[in-house]
């Protein structure tokens, strides 16, 4: 690991033309969020559609990342799936390819017992040396974290230093801090972006950052300089933009917007994913003109 993982760390969109991973634009887009200031990517979160990507696609992302960031930044590679075979598969590769940090979801649709999830995690990451969060979304994974479990996978695992955390709920992430103050927690949800960074957060995953990467980044130096006013500033700046994100399924609107902005080539998905309907279009325009990036 050369970088260290903090800051804002945008989840990265996957583009497509015809069907295929477009490589030549995923690394624009890199190369997009190192010039705008971003401290790191995620490659493979959820903004990536990950799980219409195959073993070998999402391989080729982390290699094209590390490649296009040069080293400049963090690189972050999401390396959980539904099986713990293809999970280890994903993060070993990662591993090796030179990532600087993991985000391993849950294990998600079976809604294991937290001892499994324990197990599960100290199996996938036992033999790393990298540190690795989990990813923490029970609104995706149908399976919440416990206090106690955080607890186990900390006693038990030298590279656990924390979590993404994309659901709301303050009082959790405020629990987690009090007993853990070295516990490295990202925020995952637009909306509490800057209350959580403010109580202790350490950086944003956030999808806005497709769109907004320096504010983002600028949100974290504001508060990281006891500037609050500042930060409190920008996260209501963004306000709109956030709402607008989960106006459908994400990245649906993220992607249009992008191609909007010029960010993109094609706005296109993987079935069962589906590009925006005209009339939200339509919404996501006033959104984007309102905020100036039309």
């Amino acid at each position: 690991m050369s970088n260290e993982v903090k800051g804002s760390i945008p989840p990265i969109i996957t583009p497509f033309s015809n069907g295929d991973v477009d490589l030549d634009t995923y690394a624009k887009l890199i190369e997009f969020h190192v010039n705008e200031g971003s401290h790191g990517i995620l490659v493979n979160g959820t903004s990536a559609e990950p799980s219409t990507l195959t073993v070998a696609e999402r391989n080729q992302l982390v290699d094209v990342a590390i490649t296009a960031s040069n080293n400049s930044i963090s690189v972050v590679a999401a390396t959980g799936s539904q099986s713990l075979a293809e999970s280890k598969a994903l993060t070993d590769y990662a591993v090796t390819a030179g990532a600087d940090a993991l985000l391993i979801v849950t294990p998600y649709y079976i809604r294991p017992p937290q001892r499994g999830i324990i197990e599960y995690y100290l199996e996938i990451t036992k033999d790393i040396d990298i540190p690795w969060m989990i990813y923490h979304i029970p609104g995706r994974a149908a399976v919440s974290i416990t206090i106690e479990t955080i607890r186990q996978l900390q006693q038990q695992s030298s590279t656990f230093i924390g979590m993404k955390h994309a659901v709301n709920d303050l009082g959790f992430v405020s629990e987690c801090l009090a007993e853990f103050p070295d516990f490295s927690i990202f925020v995952g949800l637009e909306e509490l972006s800057f209350p959580e960074l403010a109580i202790g957060a350490v950086g944003l995953m956030n999808a806005v950052g497709n769109l907004r990467p320096g504010i983002l980044a600028e949100m974290c130096h504001a508060v990281w300089d006891n500037d609050l006013e500042k930060g409190k500033s920008l996260h209501h700046q963004l306000f709109e933009l956030n709402k607008s994100v989960f106006y459908d399924t994400n990245p649906i609107p993220i992607k249009y917007m992008m191609k909007r902005m010029g960010l993109l080539p094609n706005n296109e998905h993987r079935l069962p994913m589906h590009p925006a309907p005209s009339e939200l279009e339509k919404r996501l325009d006033e959104v984007l003109d309102k905020a100036g990036l039309l």
